[in-house]
């Protein structure tokens, strides 16, 4: 009674084993469709044709990455259910290495640079703002600032420059006098 109790639980356990891992590997598939879905709408609007040709072959390749983790994970499953001695590890592996790749396959893509160059501009355009905005805001308040500062020092250079010419034509006029 008590082999048959263990081969009842044996059979449960990879039975439970099975579904858990079809769940998360449905899940993981969902959640994988949803991003390539989800970035490839943000790039339809800002790219030219060519460029998201690009992001499509970017994101096949990438959809390719994860269904072949998805067969060595399984074909690992296969192999642990035949009495294989399978290190949970190298699932995290697989999957690591699954997203390494599919990253790797969509960030290659010049519609991702494009997409990141155009996120870089418009940092820096929100940066620009936000400066202009704190300097409006300290001038307001009567404080200097890098503005004031660097306009008083080209005031500065001029009158020096300015300078420099008035005493060249007063040493010419005295040493015309001599």
């Amino acid at each position: 009674m008590t082999d048959a109790t263990g081969a009842a639980n044996m059979e449960s356990f990879f039975e439970q084993l099975s579904e858990t891992y079809s769940e998360a590997l449905k899940r993981n598939l969902d959640a994988q469709a949803a991003f390539a879905d989800q970035w490839m709408e943000s790039m339809e609007e800002a790219m030219s044709e060519e460029r998201l040709d690009d992001a499509s072959e970017g994101a096949v390749r990438a959809y390719e990455a994860w269904m072949d983790a998805a067969e060595s994970s399984f074909e690992r499953v296969g192999d642990a259910l035949e009495g294989e001695d399978v290190d949970p590890e190298e699932f995290r592996d697989i999957w690591f290495n699954a997203a390494n790749k599919a990253f790797k396959e969509s960030m290659s893509t010049t519609a991702f640079a494009a997409a990141t160059g155009q996120n870089v501009e418009d940092v820096l355009d929100f940066q620009a703002q936000l400066n202009d905005a704190a300097e409006d805001t300290l001038h307001g308040m009567g404080f200097a600032t890098t503005g004031d500062v660097r306009e008083v020092g080209e005031r500065l250079v001029e009158i020096e420059r300015r300078q420099k010419a008035i005493e060249d034509k007063l040493d010419r006029i005295l040493e015309q006098d001599e």
